[in-house]
């Protein structure tokens, strides 16, 4: 990377402009690790090397949980393991785990043990009889892929094992995916925003798949009528199989999700036409609506400054995708960029779709990772960029006037849950345009000299 840097300094052609060491997105053990952290009152253990545990630290942080209720463990695999096999270290830490007040012990494999040939499956059913807690075994290496086809591999898992049939439906219910597949820091407060429509609407909640989820929720999920998508990256295949398996319907399917006002109204639309609450939603659009419009005329945001200006998307295609709306429509910029994580069939049609409608012809990255940002950056000189810290520094050298950090890495993390989703949100995302054109206004010169 140093030295394809130092030819594009120079000019030249940068060698393999494929090949790249910095990804955005961590590897599928670690979106393992986030998606089995949300099953509460279980635990998880890495049948890894002590170095992979830092991922399942990075998954217990992101999903919120209390380091006194939540136990994570780990076989610390040493040289000898990762050449002979570790099967005899995991099926000991198994034992010595059996007292713990758990329901469920998820086991997931790093790269490691999966390329020795360590059979994680094969020693949890072994043990199975010896304990009493459910043994969870998710075969995940982190070269399975990234964090997202980690989140699907999980929760495969967890559908195919833990969900016991069902008959019987329970009216007007609904079973939401993969929430924590999304890239907003906060994304908690997507998903109680989420709820609580739900709640308004008179739609019963039966499993959250995954965050702070009980076993008994998830062996209730084949009785949900409906299932909802809350990732544009993960979750695809697991409402997939709900409607193979259990007849579970997908709903509000090929809708952006609910950022902006645009979206925010079809999103709600669609679920009060679902379930015959259409007067409930109409009501909670224009009650939304109004909220914005009468805090923008007090507060007087600085989107006027901002028309017409070429702006970047640099995201995953959860908060991506609807970005592209919100920043045309709310902001009144010209998305020239949009560069997303991922790059699926389902993300690629429903990215173009967004673009045929607003009659937008921005350059597009499928895939992408920080040399293409870089090199797409160069390409196309945006004024603004909607991304993380990365494109702060990868912006550098280059005439970008703002970075308005949405996504992860952000410098400052945020302490206090605070969603994008709904008419809250697009007043969240405006507080973020708004701090981010403020602070490039401050004076960088020291303007004072300590008196001590």
């Amino acid at each position: 990377m140093e030295q394809g840097h130092d030819k594009e300094a120079a000019g030249a052609a940068p060698p393999f402009p494929d090949k790249c060491t910095d990804p955005y997105l961590r590897c599928a053990f670690n979106g393992a690790a986030q998606t089995a952290l949300g099953v509460s009152g279980s635990a998880l253990l890495a049948h890894s090397p002590q170095g992979c545990d830092y991922l399942v630290n990075n998954a217990f942080a992101s999903q919120e949980c209390d380091y006194m209720e939540t136990v994570t463990l780990c076989t610390k695999l040493c040289v000898n393991e990762i050449v002979h096999g570790g099967e005899d270290i995991l099926a000991r830490t198994i034992l010595e785990a059996k007292d713990l007040p758990i329901s469920a012990l998820f086991v997931i494999s790093a790269c490691g043990p999966e390329i020795v040939g360590d059979d994680i499956v094969a020693v949890c059913e072994t043990l199975q009889p010896e304990v009493k807690f459910r043994l969870v075994p998710v075969p995940c290496a982190g070269f399975r892929g990234s964090q997202y086809d980690g989140i699907d591999i999980s929760l495969d898992t967890i559908l195919k094992r833990l969900v016991k049939n069902s008959d019987e439906k329970i009216p007007d219910s609904v079973c939401l995916i993969a929430p924590h597949a999304n890239a907003n820091p906060t994304w908690t407060a997507d998903l109680e925003w989420v709820q609580q429509v739900l709640k308004r609407l008179g739609v019963r909640v039966v499993a959250t798949l995954t965050h702070r989820t009980p076993l008994s929720d998830i062996e209730n999920v084949a009785s949900a009528e409906t299932s909802l998508l809350l990732s544009h990256d993960a979750g695809q295949k697991a409402a997939d199989y709900l409607s193979a398996a259990y007849g579970i319907e997908q709903i509000c399917k090929g809708i952006p999700l609910p950022i902006g006002m645009t979206n925010t109204q079809r999103w709600l639309t669609a679920l009060g036409e679902r379930f015959d609450a259409q007067k409930t939603a109409e009501g909670m659009v224009a009650e939304g609506e109004k909220m914005v419009m009468a805090t923008c005329r007090r507060k007087w945001p600085m989107a006027r400054f901002l028309y017409r200006t070429p702006a970047a998307i640099v995201a995953d295609a959860t908060i991506g995708i609807p970005l592209v709306r919100f920043v045309t429509e709310e902001m009144e910029m010209t998305p020239e960029l949009v560069a997303l994580y991922t790059s699926s069939r389902p993300v690629r049609e429903l990215l173009e779709r967004e673009l045929k409608d607003l009659g937008l012809s921005p350059k597009v990255v499928y895939g992408t990772d920080v040399y293409k940002t870089r090199m797409s950056l160069r390409e196309v000189k945006p004024k603004v960029i909607f991304g993380s810290t990365i494109e702060r520094h990868a912006s550098e050298g280059l005439p970008v006037a703002y970075v308005v950090e949405v996504v992860r890495i952000m410098r400052q993390f945020r302490m206090i849950n605070r969603e994008y989703f709904g008419y809250t949100g697009i007043l969240n995302l405006f507080e973020c345009v708004q701090n981010e054109w403020t602070m490039g206004w401050r004076s960088k010169e020291k303007r004072y000299e300590a008196k001590w």
